[in-house]
């Protein structure tokens, strides 16, 4: 039975009435955290008072400023964007044999005199016991399964885009692009030996190999999040309104309000789009998330904000691109030009995603072909019972 809608409507109109009784609010908010944004000129007393401070909210790092916003450079004349985005099938303890796919899309675009596309796919299948699970050297093994596969698929998209990166040629300019961020959230819940394996084993091995590339070639590494809901800079904010030298949210305001409430709600993306013209990046910020500060090494992660049109997106880079201004520019004028030849998403990402999307019927026929293939090998096929329901209609 599909979803009755008619029982549904009353709890939409609520929901909407609410929103809109809070957007007055919602908009003192944002003006007073513009006006909080353009008087925070003292930046060294607010770099202070943000590294004395604990808060119960990630608060960004300020690198150049809190207000300043750059105009796009040009483009280079031959240029190269590279780009790799993943889907995957997990586990299904229902089924037959335990095994989960991860499928990687590539797109690798030329630009300039000799213009050329090339779009690829990479599925690899898992099965082995060192696939399926992640063994410390003593204790309690981890499955590779739900939020931990996803984690697993990033780690492959990244390992891909550095492969492309490698055979790029001598000399070439090139924006390597992930889709979502550089930062591997949620690994904490982890024992230390996952976040071993799959970042400092992985992904961080990976950025070192994108990084040491640019010893004979110009190669810059970014991160694409459309429409993000980071409110990072907002908190720099929260942090300048609190009357205390070092704010400190448990001692001062466990259970009253705050004068930092005065910009609660509030996203980073709605102050950019008040202050960046179409095509400007913001200033750089430094994430100060705690796997970051204390795994990431060279690689910290720097964003900046960037207006595209109506939208303002979250470009996420490693230190080493942060800390180069001809590869940071470089960054802001090829996501740019991604963005305008894309309808305001980047092309390399877009056409990645579409090698690797894995769609329901995907899904059903590699299950398909996994269990034909053991029966012809005269495997047993076992599954079980709420499967079995599933795939019978009883009315």
């Amino acid at each position: 039975m599909s979803l009755d809608l008619i029982k549904v409507v009353a709890q939409v109109g609520d929901m909407v009435a609410r929103l809109k009784a809070g957007s007055k609010e919602r908009q003192e908010h944002l003006q007073f955290a513009l006006y909080t944004l353009h008087k925070a000129t003292d930046l060294d007393y607010l770099q202070k008072k943000i590294a004395s401070s604990k808060t119960t909210w990630l608060v960004a790092g300020l690198v150049d400023g809190l207000d300043r916003h750059y105009k796009p450079p040009l483009l280079p004349p031959e240029f190269t964007v590279i780009a790799t985005d993943g889907s995957h099938i997990d586990v299904d303890r229902h089924k037959s044999t335990r095994c989960y796919l991860i499928n990687i899309g590539a797109a690798v675009l030329d630009y300039g005199v000799n213009p050329n596309a090339l779009l690829d796919s990479f599925p690899q299948l898992y099965f082995g016991d060192e696939d399926l699970v992640i063994t410390p050297a003593k204790g309690r093994e981890q499955p590779v399964e739900g939020v931990l596969l996803g984690i697993k698929r990033s780690v492959e998209e990244c390992c891909q885009l550095s492969k492309l990166a490698a055979e790029l040629p001598s000399g070439s300019s090139t924006l390597a692009l992930l889709d979502g961020s550089l930062i591997l959230w949620g690994l904490e819940a982890y024992p230390e030996f996952v976040t071993e394996a799959l970042l400092d084993k992985g992904f961080i091995s990976y950025l070192e190999d994108m990084r040491r590339l640019n010893s004979d070639k110009r190669l810059a590494l970014a991160s694409y999040i459309s429409f993000s809901r980071s409110t990072d800079v907002v908190n720099v904010l929260r942090v300048a309104v609190c009357p205390h030298e070092a704010p400190d949210c448990d001692r001062y305001c466990p259970n009253k309000a705050k004068d930092c409430d005065k910009v609660a709600g509030v996203q980073d993306r709605e102050l950019f789009i008040a202050l960046l013209a179409s095509g400007e990046r913001s200033a750089l910020f430094m994430t100060q998330s705690s796997i970051v500060q204390k795994r990431y090494g060279g690689h910290k992660v720097y964003f900046f904000y960037l207006r595209v049109g109506d939208e303002i997106a979250r470009v996420e880079i490693p230190q080493w691109v942060a800390k180069d201004e001809g590869l940071l520019n470089l960054t802001h004028a090829l996501v740019l030009d991604q963005c305008q030849r894309g309808l305001g998403y980047p092309v390399a990402l877009s056409e990645a995603h579409e090698q690797a999307v894995v769609t329901t019927a995907d899904r059903e026929e590699f299950w398909q072909l996994v269990e034909s293939l053991m029966v012809e090998e005269k495997m047993p096929t076992p599954t079980s019972a709420k499967s079995f329901s599933k795939r019978t209609r009883w009315v």
